[in-house]
């Protein structure tokens, strides 16, 4: 009943604009963008996403995306994209998941295309979610998860003013089949 209340209460966005970056929802016509996007990054991301090897059909991408919208709406997770505003690149994916609204608590993650890399568009995008879940949504408790091998995704968290709370040894098996060791970084309104 209070996640039904607090539901009803939540501003949604159109898009999160940087000086840089768009963060937006998904919308059924970026189908060969986000294809497009996982054909060029498919081996740069099979370490890390377990969902890698799809989007191998511009349908199957479709259905994803349609999937996706759907879930956002219901606020199950906002699952979001990031556009180059210069020239209006598909830049990657993002989203901000909830674990609790009662606190209210969120995961965020994010994959970037690897022609994109290193000119710090997801620092940026993610500090325009991470801006909006602290003061449109409350949230008390951000986190951010990766593999303790991901170094560039670590680094954004470092970069955002997250803490590491935690090493998790031997949590998972990553996508690439290796026994996994997960960091956890936090962050909470006043960091």
């Amino acid at each position: 009943m209070e996640k039904e209340k607090h539901l009803t209460s939540v501003p949604l966005f159109d898009e999160l604009r940087g000086e840089r970056v768009i963060v937006r929802p998904y919308q059924p016509e970026d189908a060969e963008a986000l294809r497009e996007a996982v054909v060029e990054s498919r081996d740069h991301l099979r370490p890390w996403m377990p969902w890698a090897d799809t989007h191998q059909s511009i349908e199957e991408t479709r259905e994803w995306l349609q999937r996706a919208i759907e879930r956002s709406k219901l606020l199950e997770e906002m699952i979001l994209s990031m556009w180059e505003i210069e020239t209006g690149r598909y830049l990657g994916g993002t989203g901000l998941h909830p674990r609790n609204w009662e606190i209210p608590a969120f995961e965020i993650g994010y994959w970037l295309r690897k022609s994109a890399e290193g000119h710090g568009y997801v620092t940026e995008a993610m500090q325009l979610l991470v801006d909006y879940a602290l003061k449109e949504l409350k949230a008390r408790r951000i986190e951010i998860r990766c593999d303790e091998r991901n170094v560039r995704s670590a680094a954004v968290a470092h970069r955002l003013g997250f803490k590491q709370e935690a090493l998790l040894r031997n949590h998972m098996i990553a996508p690439d089949g290796v026994l996994r060791n997960t960091l956890i970084f936090s962050r909470i309104p006043g960091d």
